[in-house]
């Protein structure tokens, strides 16, 4: 799929289910926009440590469109769903009998996204392919370092789910 492609067809549905996540999961306002800060964050670091592996020849995107040699439609879903909707579920499911829940998004999400990108390159179906066997261990540092960058800055912020609660006004 091209990034027009991407961003026309794929991007909507993101910011779409993304939404009506943030409808059926009432957080507080300072918790979301920290959350997207986070998010944010986290699609930076991506961005950033893309051009990096382009430039040090660890991997490059083969897609057409390119700005930059990265696809920038592509970051939506760090920054959305990787980033700020999963430090959004962690800190719902923080507290409570869920915190199982919690514990397997913080762990499973970098896991996962390593996972994934490693899957890519060795069936030939990623949109980015390694130039040096270095790739995938320096992937893996990449998402470890970028998911948790982010949550720091986002646990930073906002205060538990319990104290937040207890500071926002009941409305009958």
């Amino acid at each position: 799929m091209e990034i027009k492609a991407f961003f026309v067809l794929v991007a909507p549905f993101i910011v779409v289910f993304y939404l009506g996540v943030l409808l059926f999961m009432p957080s507080p306002k300072r918790a979301v926009l920290v959350s997207l800060l986070g998010g944010l964050v986290m699609g930076m670091f991506n961005l950033l440590f893309d051009l990096l592996a382009y430039y040090a020849h660890w991997w490059h995107y083969t897609l057409n469109g390119l700005i930059l040699h990265v696809p920038l439609p592509l970051y939506i879903t760090p920054v959305l769903i990787y980033g700020s909707l999963g430090y959004l579920l962690i800190w719902r499911f923080w507290r409570g009998r869920k915190h199982w829940l919690a514990l397997l998004l913080l762990i499973g999400i970098p896991i996962f996204g390593f996972a994934r990108d490693l899957l890519g390159w060795l069936t030939n179906s990623a949109y980015s392919t390694p130039d040096t066997p270095l790739a995938g261990p320096i992937d893996a540092l990449m998402w470890v370092a970028m998911f948790y960058l982010g949550y720091w800055l986002f646990k930073h912020f906002v205060p538990a789910r319990t104290v937040m609660q207890e500071q926002t006004p009941h409305t009958a």
